[in-house]
């Protein structure tokens, strides 16, 4: 897809235009719009003292890498003298791993399948054959692979490849039986072709059926050896244009493996039998087993299996052979998992694996295919996991994997990405999580080793944080773009296990997957760590590096919107903020009326969805529940999901809201200070002033009225009783949905609103609009919290789906050793903001522009062994060390929602500047972001443009149409963090990470691995004289004479067609223009020459040392047996 860059058109255009009438995206004039209110003075004020730093040049968009196992894989291939791997995938990816921190992913623009993968061993490039017939060459001799050249088949479909070891002549095999030659340095079809009926003549009376094998024999090159799917196989010789010999099984081929000696090779077949041939008696197997056949009783054949799909003869010098195979497993045995079979002498040993097995590759020691192969290991390639075996123990234990790829152990459902956090957290987060490693490895190297890896010039601690279906939440170290699990936490555990019987009670509200996570809040430098469970659940974490024995805290709150039967509380009854007199530990609703319909069955009020665990639970070290706050049925209606979530450890609260209200929580004294309906909290100063609705007839029991489902509710392959059109993000398929719908009812989208439908107009008439307004963000930090205040206080600002922003005061006690005795105070100010569509995100910058920080409490260990007083002080920091004196006389709101942007001057709360982001899409996701020591707003939008604008000005600094959201994947994992970095979900398997950062762009080829690296290719064994001599003729077989143009002739036009890549002057694109282009492409060139030079010079030099080697040993011999009779020989 076209990538658009408006950066420079951009760059001089500002965003504050007149407010009311702007236009998509776009701005108009230089100064400061006044909003309806203001003065000039106070809007004009700020733009002369902020000088803001950042333009379009500090902003470019590309892909850095991609983590994680490669999505529904389909072919494997590896380089024994390289030691790379390759993997290729059903959506015509291919990933590149080598040692740890080698890692590269790349993508064929077909997006056809990937067939087979074959690497031209120790040259630094790879083919790939593809599904819609295309062979491509890869160049992996730079950072970034790129197609040297590819050729498309027209007439025919390619069904296997073979490239010889040392050999610039590829054969290909197609669906017709017939074997073309692809000459790989010009990718050009040879004129010499292996039609299907000259290589079985007479012999049968069908068609053999596609080709699904091809090789060389490894004692003579110049004989060919092809497998037909219906049994027939045919030993072609090359010279001579005809068959050697001919041989036929009763039953389908699916692979063939060659003895290193070439006199036998062994066949897999689709009855799960193996058959072993010897070239000097073709006409049967001399050796056919069923390894996992019954054994009949009067002496019939062994009972037929399943298909052995791939089979790998390989020899060893002092032991046995290994045979190893997949499939073949008996039919008797249905709910057997997929296996691995290793034979090795008379030792059968059967490796099950937990998902079926797509391919696998035995390593060995040579490269060369007529020597002792010596095995060590075997890559086996499942559908979701990659797993190496070790061959050299008795028990072949595994390897442990150095890679990423357990990211979708349990399926992601949200991320958070924080970059430049503390230093200190990446070794802490390890020494907890290393204690909880697997034992029972190979103690071996991992044998995929190669490529090579730097830590680059970035070197700022990064944190990724994954949240999963199970409820389990992973912490990865994810600097210098390498991703590595640091420390794993399992939410679940606060709650009791559901016993089977329990299951109907709440099976209409969660089936699957009632721990699924939902949303992550995490304080760095607090330590502080909050999820929000899809059960309708809050959980706070504290840090602690002991382990302890506790009970868990547990709160339950009642949050409930008088929807159907709204009768108006008095206000002397039910005041709606409470003063401090009546804050009690009651979890009663303070939010109206408490109305009760009877509907059908038992009605269902105040319980909560789960069940926490009421014993003293053991918690090791590192994340240690701290309090479990849950939601409560409502009047025989489940709890709405939570839709935003903070938490400030300064302050000691946690708020969280849905569509129903908010909730304020103080976790330090375990109390509820707050539980209250949306239309509530905005008292006297709600601006759509609704009515009183009379009340419905019925409930409305539909499926959309229940917002808690189970993430695993949403697999389209599994019948449940609520049925939806919703796509989760534990979904293993990638088709595509119609984003609106998923945006109107989606229960995680990024609006966070839940199972209710509404217009994505602006307005407001729609009652049904108005009943449910969705607490979408919210956000703790020291503002001024009414108009003209003097002074910063604490606040908690609130963002709604109906794009009004409620400021709520917080009045915490004045001392730290009264904030475990008084209670916290939540009150209105009155101060209510609006701005278009749902509020996505807040900010707070100080009069110099500069990024405040939430206030927040400096890490101590709640456990610690001198914490013996109590009464120790919490140390608190209530800004950010740049403006460490007097935040001064005003600051900055930022506030963006899906429609716009706005900046409002504080205390004056006047709209200083603002920006229609989108008027025809909407936001997924907004972060207000630091980046080169300034800050700015990085927004995803749903038609697929990544935008930044600059703080506080909101003038465009990039728009690039990016990535187009396929699914809702993208949509729900998608976020920004500081200094140019983010990341998304781009498959249910994989994160791609990403940079916005000119600075990054320009240095990433410094960061990414090299894949190549010289290695000299080991010599081939001395073969022996007498061997040498009568040992076949491969070593005299000229290709080149036999298959080049002079010789075969051209191939037919119409049957192949060559295109030219760009994979050998990928690094020229900036210069591709002028003379620099010219300049580099020549030197590339040289560069190329020279080392096919310097390659020749070795190669010559290699055949003297081997000439006058041979010279040397032919004299004595020769001298040896001068005087000797012929009879004494």
């Amino acid at each position: 897809m076209k990538k658009f860059n408006f950066r420079k058109v951009l760059d001089g255009l500002t965003a504050a235009s007149p407010v009311g009438s702007i236009g998509g995206g776009s701005g108009s004039g230089a100064g400061g719009s006044v909003h309806p209110g203001g003065t000039a003075g106070a809007a004009g004020t700020p733009r002369e003292e902020i000088q803001e730093t950042l333009t379009s040049d500090y902003f470019q968009i590309c892909k850095t890498v991609r983590h994680g196992f490669p999505y529904l894989p389909t072919a494997l291939a590896f380089d024994p003298v390289q030691k790379i791997l390759a993997i290729g995938t059903r959506t015509g990816a291919i990933r590149i791993l080598g040692r740890p921190g080698v890692d590269c992913y790349c993508q064929h623009e077909s997006g056809a399948a990937v067939l087979q993968l074959q690497f031209l061993i120790n040259e630094g490039a790879l083919v790939s054959a593809c599904a819609d017939d295309a062979l491509h060459l890869w160049n992996l001799r730079q950072k970034r692979p790129a197609i040297l050249h590819s050729l498309k088949f027209n007439r025919e479909r390619i069904t296997y490849c073979h490239l010889p070891f040392q050999s610039k002549w590829l054969y290909v095999g197609t669906e017709r039986g017939n074997t073309h030659i692809v000459n790989i340095e010009s990718f050009i079809l040879s004129g010499y072709v292996i039609m299907w009926n000259k290589a079985i003549e007479l012999s049968t009376k069908t068609h053999p059926g596609p080709v699904v094998h091809l090789s060389d024999s490894p004692r003579d090159e110049g004989k060919l050896l092809i497998g037909y799917e219906n049994g027939t196989i045919v030993f072609w010789d090359l010279r001579s244009k005809r068959a050697d010999l001919r041989a036929y099984y009763d039953e389908a081929i699916h692979s063939v493996a060659w003895h290193h000696e070439g006199k036998q090779f062994m066949c897999s077949h689709s009855d799960g039998s193996l058959t072993l041939w010897n070239l000097k008696s073709p006409n049967r197997p001399f050796q056919t087993t069923i390894p996992h056949g019954k054994v009949q009783r009067d002496g019939k054949k062994p009972e037929s299996c399943k298909p052995i799909l791939k089979v790998e003869y390989k020899t060893c010098k002092n032991s046995e052979p290994f045979v190893i195979f997949s499939g073949g497993l008996s039919y008797d045995k249905p709910c057997r998992r997929p296996s691995l079979t290793i034979m090795h002498g008379k030792a059968i040993t059967v490796l099950e694996m937990d998902h079926p097995i797509v391919d696998f590759l035995t390593l060995c020691e040579t490269p060369y295919p007529n020597e002792f192969q010596e095995p060590y290991a075997v890559v086996v390639l499942l559908e979701k996991d990659l797993i190496v075996v070790d061959l050299t123990q008795s028990n072949f234990p595994i390897f442990e994997n150095p890679y990423p790829i357990d990211i979708h152990e349990s399926p992601v459902t949200c991320t958070e990405y924080f970059a430049d956090c503390p230093p200190d957290l990446i070794p802490v987060l390890y020494s907890v999580g290393a204690k909880h490693k697997k034992q029972g490895y190979s103690n071996k190297e991992w044998p995929i080793s190669g490529g090579a890896w730097n830590l680059g010039a970035q070197t700022y601690p990064e944190i990724i944080i994954t949240g999963h279906a199970d409820g389990s939440v992973k912490f990865w170290d994810a600097s210098a773009i390498t991703l590595q699990m640091l420390y794993k936490l399992k939410t679940s555990k606060v709650f009791e296990k559901q016993k089977v019987g329990e299951g109907k009670a709440t099976a209409e509200i969660v089936e699957e997957d009632p721990f699924a996570v939902q949303m992550m809040y995490w304080c760095p430098e607090s330590r502080i760590f909050c999820v929000a469970g899809v059960s309708a659940y809050v959980i706070v974490y504290r840090f602690s590096k002991h382990e302890v024995n506790t009970e868990i805290a547990s709160l339950e709150v009642r949050l409930q919107c008088e929807v159907e039967d709204i009768i108006t509380p008095e206000p002397e009854t039910n005041p709606p903020f409470p003063d401090a007199s009546s804050q009690l530990p009651s979890l009663k609703s303070l939010s109206g009326s408490a109305n009760t319909v009877a509907c059908e069955g038992t009605m269902k009020d105040s319980i909560p969805c789960l069940s926490v665990k009421a014993r003293p639970v053991r918690m090791p070290p590192g994340y240690q529940a701290d309090l479990v706050i849950q939601l409560v049925w409502v009047d025989g209606e489940p709890p709405q999901q939570i839709t935003s979530l903070a938490v400030n450890s300064a302050y000691g609260l946690v708020a969280f809201g849905n569509c129903s209200g908010l909730a304020v929580v103080d976790f330090m004294q375990k109390t509820v200070l707050l539980s209250m309906g949306t239309l509530d909290l905005y008292g006297s100063s709600d601006p759509y002033q609704r009515q009183p609705r009379s009340p419905r007839k019925s409930r409305q029991f539909a499926a959309d009225n229940f917002c808690m489902r189970g993430l695993s509710n949403f697999y389209p392959d599994l019948t449940k009783r609520i049925r939806t059109s919703y796509q989760s993000l534990t979904e293993l398929s990638d088709s595509p949905v119609s984003l609106e719908l998923e945006r109107c009812k989606s229960p995680t989208s990024e609006n966070r609103e839940n199972s209710f439908s509404r217009s994505r107009s602006s307005s407001v008439s729609s009652i049904d609009r108005d009943s449910k307004e969705a607490i979408t963000a919210l956000y703790f930090m020291e503002s001024f919290a009414r108009k003209n205040d003097s002074a910063v206080s604490s606040c908690l600002w609130v963002g709604t789906g109906l794009g009004m922003v409620i400021i709520l005061s917080l009045n915490l006690p004045a001392s730290d050793n009264l904030r475990q005795s008084e209670p916290v105070v939540v009150s209105p100010s009155g101060t209510v903001l609006t701005l278009k569509g749902a509020v996505l995100t807040f900010a707070c910058l100080d009069c110099m522009g500069t990024l405040t920080h939430q206030p927040y409490e400096v890490w101590r260990d709640p456990h610690s062994a001198d914490d013996g007083d109590k009464t120790r002080k919490r140390k608190l920091v209530m800004h950010s060390p740049s403006s460490s004196q007097d935040m001064g006389d005003h600051q900055f709101a930022v506030i963006c929602s899906e429609k716009q942007a706005k900046v409002f001057s504080l205390p004056s709360q006047t709209c200083l500047y603002v920006h229609n982001i989108t008027e025809t899409s909407f936001l997924l996701r907004a972060d207000v972001v630091t980046l080169c020591n300034s800050v700015c707003l990085a927004c995803f939008c749903a038609n697929g443009h990544i935008m930044t604008l600059s703080l506080p000005s909101l003038r465009p600094l990039l728009d690039i149409n990016y990535l187009p959201v396929t699914d809702m994947r993208i949509a729900r994992t998608f976020c920004f963090t500081n200094e140019g970095q983010a990341l998304y979900l781009s498959s249910p398997t994989e994160i791609q990470r990403l940079t916005y950062s000119q600075e990054m762009c320009d240095n990433l080829q410094d960061m990414l691995g090299d894949l190549f690296t010289p290695v000299e290719t080991p010599e081939a064994q001395n073969r022996g004289f007498l061997k040498g001599l009568f040992g076949g003729s491969g070593q005299a077989f000229d290709r080149e004479e036999l298959f080049g143009e002079a010789t075969a002739g051209k191939a037919s036009r119409s049957l192949a067609q060559h295109i030219p890549g760009s994979g050998g002057i990928e690094g020229v694109r900036g210069a591709a223009g002028g003379v620099i282009g010219d300049l580099t492409r020549a030197r590339i060139a040289l560069d190329e020459r020279g080392q096919k030079l310097g390659e020749l010079d070795e190669r010559t030099a290699s055949m003297m040392a081997s000439a006058e080697a041979f010279s040397k040993h032919a004299h004595e011999v020769m001298l040896k047996y001068k005087d000797k009779k012929w009879y004494q020989f």
